[in-house]
């Protein structure tokens, strides 16, 4: 085993590993706040919004990643500079970059399936404690923020960490829309070096620890927020 080349490419590891981390970050929170508006149009009353939603859910749940990034970056990313006045204006540097894709594929992908987790939480939610809410006087939009969104993230709390983790393990995906994450990074320097197995077992040891870190912190979180039974 040879890691000698590791100083020499500390550089490109360190943005890889910030680009990993951040194309997570955004997924996960832009992601898990779209999830919480999916989940409660899925189980509104008014049809058409739930018809909408469920169907995103289905769209993205039903077709794979790369396929979903692709459309994006070739599909619309073509038309983009076509339309008028984008390229002189501030966003055309964020939205000619292939990261604004990968975070925005991450992020649509995510929000379906944790839209599906969520709703079917907050059905789990006893059906009791609503009704108490309601007999209080409570109104629905007070129901939903005070007693049923936050019991049903509690509920879904131990399968969001896993979701998470399956995300961190989505990301590597990018590297096909040109961002350099930290895979795209040990892809170059097994290009580089001609060594096929180091650069990989590198980024293998940075996965694993950043898992371990992601379940500590759930684990952790599961604990704190207190259940109710």
């Amino acid at each position: 085993m040879d890691f000698s080349w590791v100083a020499s490419y500390a550089d490109l590891l360190v943005r890889g590993a910030a680009i990993t981390f951040l194309l997570l970050s955004i997924s996960v929170s832009v992601g898990f706040a779209l999830a919480i508006l999916l989940a409660v149009a899925q189980l509104g009353a008014f049809f058409p919004l739930r018809w909408l939603s469920r169907g995103y859910c289905t769209f993205f749940r039903g077709t794979p990643l790369l396929i979903q990034l692709w459309l994006l970056y070739y599909g619309l990313g073509s038309y983009l500079p076509f339309i008028p006045g984008l390229r002189a204006s501030f966003l055309w540097p964020i939205l000619r970059e292939g990261f604004f894709f990968a975070a925005l594929a991450l992020t649509l992908n995510f929000a379906a399936y944790q839209g599906e987790i969520l709703r079917g939480a907050m059905l789990s939610v006893p059906k009791g404690e609503l009704e108490a809410a309601r007999a209080f006087g409570m109104s629905p939009g007070k129901i939903l923020r005070r007693i049923w969104l936050p019991r049903a993230i509690r509920i879904a709390l131990p399968t969001f960490a896993g979701e998470v983790v399956l995300q961190l393990k989505a990301t590597p995906i990018v590297f096909s829309v040109t961002v350099m994450d930290l895979y795209g990074a040990a892809y170059k320097i097994r290009q580089d070096t001609l060594l096929v197995y180091e650069p990989l077992i590198l980024v293998t040891v940075f996965y694993v620890g950043l898992t371990f870190a992601i379940t500590q912190v759930f684990q952790k979180l599961e604990k704190s927020v207190p259940s109710r039974r």
